[in-house]
């Protein structure tokens, strides 16, 4: 708890204190002008008297994308732009998905920063798709059938299913684009692509062919990770790592019962010819009955007199040679271990080395050959052992499970032959391109990941055993012809790839040096694997390998932004098929955001009940858990979850106050604990903006034009700096992807400097109201890649000029120069200790009241004592920056202690800022600008 609290307390404005939430109910105002779609919001009847989100985001969005400025080509040319190119593709959600508050996460991210580039002036696309997402998609619609029809797939047909699937796509697959458009996402929906769309499988048959024919995609027949619940291969980085301490029950899919693992047992095997024994262990004892040998090392003095000696199986008359080898370890159990070649990834290797049987004793469905599903055998196998008085012991061990990520379905090694891309090179060159500076992941402490895993990469099987995906097109030949000797399914020789039956037809009839009419084919019934299609997704959403204008213009991109839990699933596999393809990096920067956790730091999970959908924080919610597969107590277990975060629901907090805080949220690098409360005090702050900008309008008056020249007071030059300062920091914190430094400065600006100051003096005197609209205008520009509705609403409202001038919508609004360059009395930019506008304006009124009213302030005490106050400070800072700039501090140094020496700095800043405030108040010149 107290490491959550110093973390929230690092992630508000450092002169933030929380903003107490508004006394009154939120109120529910809804937006009730008639306004066709697309066409734009009443911005003339008077604003409502206070901020309702209902209210603000109706309309806006369907006006955004129908005038089209959503769309690169609004208000530039994609002909080469002075101001240059922003290009992002959206990581693309899965079609059978909803997004949750982690894609929201990604989503304001992307979305502020597409904003930010398009107000740059920049050709400015973000480009949206979906992924076909074969294993879970294929799942969803074999249930529905099944709930509806009581029919599987097979009762279907290949074809038949797939249509129906594709119908279910077309009902169903909508509901993430939708959510996008609540969020404010400004993809140019134009071009959203999917993944089995025709120009993108096109592009996915040309990359298969393509790498086939260069040798990189291959056939072999040898172990892949099986999942018996998919009936499918997976991949390594699909495959789940769960450690155990010991004997422990976990739940199967398909087991009634928990399957017991964590557990080592130990049983023996007869030497041929003798009455002497070899003890061996092992944790997945089922497996024995696929043995066909045991190893040991070749230094262990105890089994030196059993070389070229035999064991006898004891459920069979098989004889198993005892092989020598280095990779047994002398030290664990009795230093002798049993091998199964055909079900160990170790073993694997062993029985290629010593030319062993491989021997499979598992289908594809996880069943023996007498058809006893697996983890049964592993019970009946340890009773037959122990009525043959092979068994000797079982004691708890330490091991890892590997877990299908997809279907928690325990994975089996299964030897089949499947297609593989050649990762060796690929994997080099993508390190490689991060080594050499090209590549940039940001923040840097994942470089060591990518290296270990790219350095250390293993081929990728493609192969997936589905129907819904990209077939793969590869073809098996057979030839009729007595020349040519008949090929197994595992051999790559017979295997040719096509664009279509015919090319592979001639393919392989110049390969076999027979005529056409004397092959025969067979397609491959295999699929893809969507990791495949997705690692093409930069470029083939433009239409490689044909040369598009798109194509040209956006490719390469210029940022890859993503959560870190995909770097390698998606990230790395972009780099690698991009540079292999097309010859160039798809991106120039890759941005890795931080996992969102609930509010108690606990991953998101279904079976917690702490999965919350950004629709219902945006609108509000009273939240009851859904039905579900979880299990009784892990229902009860999510109500309580719920109950204790929620005991009332989620209150209705908006778009805007959702991505505020999201914002607000992101650290590099570290997880995010999202707690509802929070979203709902930014809401409060967008209320605060909603009374402020009403205020000032009615200060400005309906007839005020911004030309107006007047002549400005100190107050006005003060504000006008903290503004300069504002956008400073805004465009520092974009270039940076530092979130939470844009998000405390707006937030300071609109809320402690122009609320609580510059207004209260309007309010007090007259005011350069030039100046004012110029904070009201260049502020609103600052809010609007994150606030975007209550940003274009008050926006809007500024003057009635708004809507005939060229810049009619606050998103387009070309502030490249304004924003990046604005200068506005620099001089008093540079005075950073007048700036603390919180202590300024309490001190005002506490020193006018002892100067005129008590006459309790002995001026050169106050001064002398600020003084040396101030002194003692500023020591204190130089010696820790001394400290922090050291060449070791970053690698030696924790991150937590960097954190809270990072913290302690900014707070002497601002406590040396309030004693220099104290003494300009009490008479003491400005050592900057002079000014008393």
């Amino acid at each position: 708890m107290e490491e959550k609290k110093k973390q929230e307390k690092k992630l508000a404005p450092p002169t933030e204190k929380k903003a107490k939430p508004e006394k009154k109910d939120l109120g529910v105002i809804s937006y009730d002008v008639p306004t066709p779609n697309g066409e734009k919001k009443d911005v003339l009847s008077p604003l409502p008297d206070s901020y309702s989100p209902q209210y603000v985001e109706a309309a806006w969005y369907s006006w955004w994308e129908k005038q089209g400025y959503f769309k690169p080509e609004y208000g530039v040319r994609l002909e080469p732009n002075p101001r240059g190119v922003f290009m992002m593709c959206i990581p693309p959600p899965n079609v059978t998905g909803s997004l949750h508050l982690g894609h929201a996460l990604t989503n304001a991210i992307q979305d502020c920063l597409t904003r930010w580039h398009r107000m740059r002036g920049e050709t400015t696309l973000w480009n949206p798709g979906c992924d076909h997402a074969g294993i879970a998609t294929q799942v969803v619609v074999e249930k529905k059938l099944m709930r509806e029809r009581g029919l599987s797939r097979h009762d279907l047909g290949r074809d038949q299913f797939i249509q129906e699937v594709w119908k279910w796509k077309n009902e169903k697959g909508d509901r993430i684009y939708h959510q996008l458009k609540k969020l404010g996402s400004s993809l140019d929906w134009d071009r959203a692509c999917f993944t089995m769309d025709p120009k993108l499988s096109y592009a996915v048959q040309e990359a298969f062919i393509r790498l086939h024919e260069d040798g990189v995609i291959y056939r072999s027949k040898r172990l892949v990770n099986w999942s018996c619940t998919l009936n499918s291969a997976i991949s390594d980085i699909e495959v789940d790592k769960k450690e155990l301490t010991g004997r422990t029950l976990l739940p199967v899919p398909g087991y009634k019962d928990k399957v017991e693992f964590g557990v080592l047992v130990s049983f023996s095997y007869k030497i041929e010819g003798s009455d002497e024994e070899v003890i061996v262990a092992t944790t997945r004892i089922e497996t024995m009955l696929g043995d066909s040998a045991v190893a040991v090392h070749p230094a262990d003095p105890r089994y030196q007199h059993l070389k070229g000696k035999m064991v006898l199986h004891p459920f069979c008359d098989r004889k198993m040679p005892i092989v020598f080898d280095e990779f047994v370890d002398v030290n664990f159990g009795t230093g002798a271990v049993k091998i199964t070649p055909a079900h160990d990834h170790n073993d694997y290797e062993v029985g290629n080395r010593h030319n062993l049987a491989f021997i499979n004793i598992l289908d594809e469905n996880g069943l023996l050959i007498n058809g006893m599903k697996r983890f049964e055998a592993r019970k009946a196998v340890l009773q037959a052992l122990k009525d043959r008085g092979h068994f000797k012991e079982t004691k708890d061990n330490p091991m890892v499970v590997p877990v299908c990520s997809r279907s928690k379905d325990i994975v089996e090694p299964l030897l089949k032959p499947q297609w593989y891309v050649d990762c060796a090179d690929m994997g080099k060159q993508a390190a490689d391109s991060v080594r050499e500076g090209r590549l940039k992941i940001i923040p840097d402490h994942h470089h060591k990941t990518w290296f270990n895993w790219l350095d250390n990469i293993r081929d990728w099987c493609i192969s997936r055993q589905l129907w819904w995906g990209h077939r793969i097109p590869a073809y098996f030949v057979t030839v009729t012809d007595p020349s040519v000797t008949p090929g197994e399914d595992m051999d790559g020789h017979y295997w040719v790839s096509g664009r279509t039956e015919e090319e592979a037809r001639d393919k392989a009839a110049k390969r076999f040096n027979v005529s056409t009419d004397k092959i025969t084919l067979r397609q491959d019934e295999d699929v893809l694997d969507t990791w495949f299609s997705s690692g093409i997704f930069p470029f083939s959403i433009f239409g490689w390998p044909n040369e598009t204008q798109d194509l040209s213009v956006f490719y390469p991109g210029t940022l890859l932004e993503t959560g870190h839990d995909i770097l390698f699933f998606w990230v790395a596999r972009m780099v690698m098929m991009g540079l292999k393809l097309t010859g160039k990096l798809p991106f120039k920067e890759v941005y890795l955001h931080a996992v969102v956790r609930d509010a108690h730091g606990r991953k998101m999970s279904k079976s917690l009940g702490n999965v919350i959908d950004p629709l219902d924080v945006i609108t509000g919610i009273s939240l009851e858990l859904q039905d579900s597969n979880l299990d009784p107590v892990e229902v009860e277990k999510a109500k309580q979850g719920q109950k204790s975060d929620y005991p009332t629901g989620i209150p209705e907090c908006g778009t805007d106050a959702l991505r505020f805080a999201l914002c607000a949220y992101t650290s590099q690098g570290r997880d995010i604990n999202m707690d509802v409360n929070r979203i709902l005090g930014y809401r409060h702050f967008c209320n605060k903006l909603w009374n402020a900008v009403k205020f000032a309008m009615r200060t400005l008056g309906d007839n005020f034009v911004p030309s107006e020249k007047a002549q400005e007071s100190v107050s006005d030059r003060w504000i006008l700096s903290r503004l300069c300062t504002a956008v400073g920091l805004c465009n520092a914190g974009f270039q940076a992807y530092d979130f939470p430094a844009i998000t405390t400065a707006i937030y300071n600006f609109w809320l402690y400097e122009l609320c609580d100051v510059y207004l209260v003096r309007v309010c007090l005197a007259e005011v350069c109201r030039q100046t004012l609209f110029t904070c009201l205008e260049t502020g609103l520009l600052l809010l609007a890649p994150i606030m975007p509705f209550v940003g274009e609403e008050l926006y809007q409202r500024l003057s009635r000029r708004r809507s005939q001038d060229g810049h009619p919508i606050l998103l387009t609004v070309i502030c490249g120069g304004s924003l990046a360059d604005y200068n506005l009395t620099k001089t008093r930019a540079d005075c950073e200790f007048i700036h603390d506008l919180k202590h300024l304006y309490s001190l005002v009124k506490l020193l006018h009241f002892c100067f005129y009213n008590c006459g309790l302030i002995d001026l050169e005490k106050e001064v002398a004592k600020l003084t040396v106050k101030k002194g003692e400070l500023e020591k204190q800072m130089d010696k820790l920056r001394e400290k922090m700039e050291k060449s070791d501090y970053k690698e030696k140094v924790p991150v937590k202690v960097q954190d809270l020496d990072a913290e302690k700095v900014r707070r002497m800043f601002w406590n040396v800022g309030h004693s220099h405030s104290k003494n300009i108040l009490l008479g003491s010149a400005c050592e900057v600008c002079g000014d008393l």
